[in-house]
């Protein structure tokens, strides 16, 4: 996404352009698929020739093609019989800046990106340490009490772990100061250093999609706190996270929390983008735009709430079926969303998304008992769902602390340790995230061993990352059941899905101009009756993306 002016000045200065994408499989593979072992970076080959007789103000031709997912070894093999005029070359787009990636279908850039619908979107809470962060709160209360009770102020520094600048702190430190609060939270108003109470209370928090951990909400410990999100986040608030410039892999291509959401809430690297609901705390200023609502309202004939635009794309692109339909077009980085004219068409997906929603938010947003959606954690019906049979209780004892997980296909048994949970589908197990498995990824953050692998010169964490419990929690086990009924449901629900965005993007739509008109007119003040008319007119608090 990145390096714009040097595929401009590429374009400028050549007359053709090849690219041969060798990692297929995104960042971090199999040891077996690098064409560079020790690289765990996606790689690609760029050839770029320019001949005497390049014309002024003509752009190079760029083409593009992907060698076969696959084994080190075989993919030499493809690239020894490959030629610059083989067969299976696609052609890239021809402005100036734009990816060395394949053109995206005239269908799919019809389609209005994710971002045409809101108001605002930012990044997630980028901690700037890891120790803060824990899915229990006791380890959060044992590395506070470890840092507070240091002997010595260089050992308080190192256990705080700032990032240092030129050889001094460069951000948040201990002997730093911090006046304003996190939105909600009390003032503490001296430094981590000269601190004695306890940490404040921690509260639940959006780590990574379907986990839920726990962090200290300390304007002095969290670098970029993102102050929007704090501000504006209430039991109503609802968080949708995606990728904007990488590309989903596989699974859903976007997935929902409830909670303040990390910066790696999606899947765990590469960033991502947060769009919430809600501009306020009280819930009643909608972060969708304005002129998209009146659009939908004029063209299904009643209004639309913003609560159910917000569901209906959770149906269109929160499943994996999205994603493999689209896998080409998502080549080049950005979300779009079909957006049906049909009213039933619409009211049918506001009826699945709201449901997605609920399961995403373990049944904490878009609760309806008459519904099926009953307030508190979904289960699946009683002969579906995963159990623990009494011999099969996971050890809590510190001797037989779980150090991995894994699954018996033949007996639909997710084994923990020495402990097991029968019940459980191939699929369950399967899920993934952009090629995160979730069960996997979720419990290697409560294992036995915490450590994670080390990329490059990136340094080591702080010390404080090894305090965390010697055994197993029980609230581990509830939240493991949980996140597997969530998983469950969502699967079931997924056909729906799939065959709801087939009939949608079969039928008729609505343009991504026609949004984008729309929003002038709003932004404007025109007389047109898709003129904006919220409580939120005010084009100065709008934001418009052309």
């Amino acid at each position: 996404p990145g390096f714009q002016r040097m595929r401009e000045y590429l374009r400028q200065s050549c007359d053709h352009i090849w690219v041969i994408d060798c990692s297929p499989e995104g960042h971090q593979p199999e040891v077996n698929t690098r064409i560079f072992q020790g690289v765990q970076q996606p790689v690609c080959i760029v050839l770029a020739s320019r001949s005497q007789h390049k014309q002024e103000n003509t752009l190079a031709s760029v083409k593009f093609r992907a060698l076969p997912s696959g084994k080190r070894l075989d993919k030499f093999k493809v690239l020894q019989k490959l030629t610059l005029t083989s067969s299976g070359w696609l052609k890239c787009p021809d402005e100036a800046t734009a990816p060395f990636l394949p053109q995206a279908r005239k269908t799919w850039r019809s389609y209005p990106a994710l971002e045409d619908f809101f108001t605002y979107h930012g990044s997630g809470v980028m901690p700037g340490r890891t120790w803060i962060i824990a899915p229990d709160q006791a380890s959060l209360t044992q590395r506070w009490e470890a840092l507070i009770q240091a002997p010595t102020m260089d050992r308080k520094e190192a256990l705080f772990h700032p990032h240092w600048r030129k050889g001094k702190p460069g951000d948040k430190h201990v002997a730093k100061t911090v006046k304003e609060p996190l939105p909600g939270q009390p003032t503490r108003n001296l430094s981590i250093a000269e601190e004695t109470k306890p940490p404040l209370q921690p509260i639940r928090y959006g780590f990574r999609s379907f986990d839920r951990q726990w962090i200290i909400p300390d304007s002095r410990l969290i670098n970029q706190p993102n102050p929007t999100l704090w501000t504006h986040y209430s039991t109503h608030q609802i968080y949708l996270t995606a990728f904007l410039q990488e590309s989903p892999k596989s699974g859903p291509a976007l997935t929902i929390t409830a909670l303040i959401p990390d910066l790696h809430h999606y899947k765990g690297s590469f960033g991502g983008r947060v769009f919430p609901l809600w501009a306020d705390k009280t819930a009643t200023t909608p972060n969708l735009q304005q002129g998209v609502l009146n659009l939908l309202s004029q063209t299904y004939g009643s209004g639309v709430r913003p609560s159910a635009l917000f569901a209906y794309i959770a149906a269109i692109a929160a499943h994996p079926d999205f994603t493999a339909r689209f896998q080409k077009d998502l080549a080049t980085p950005g979300i779009r969303i079909p957006l049906t004219a049909s009213a039933e068409l619409f009211q049918e997906a506001v009826a699945i998304g709201e449901r997605v929603i609920w399961l995403h938010t373990f049944g904490e947003r878009m609760a309806d008992a008459q519904k099926g959606r009953s307030a508190g954690p979904p289960r699946l019906p009683e002969k579906k769902r995963p159990k623990i049979p009494k011999n099969g209780t996971i050890p809590t004892d510190p001797e037989r602390m779980p150090a991995e997980i894994r699954y018996d296909a033949d007996q639909g048994r997710l084994w923990v340790g020495e402990g097991y949970i029968d019940n459980v589908p191939v699929a369950v197990w399967n899920y993934e995230v952009s090629g995160k498995q979730t069960v996997l990824h979720w419990f290697s953050y409560r294992k036995k061993n915490r450590e994670r692998p080390r990329i490059g010169d990136k340094r080591p964490p702080s010390p404080l990352n090894d305090l965390y419990p010697d055994r197993w929690l029980p609230e581990y086990t509830t939240e493991l059941i949980n996140l597997l009924n969530v998983l469950g449901l969502l699967i079931e629900l997924e056909p729906q899905q799939a065959d709801l965005l087939d009939r949608i993007c079969s039928g008729s739509l609505l343009s991504e101009k026609k949004l984008q008109d729309v929003s002038l007119s709003a932004a404007f003040g025109s007389s047109a009756s898709t003129s904006c008319s919220s409580p939120s007119e005010n084009p100065d608090q709008l934001s418009f993306r052309f």
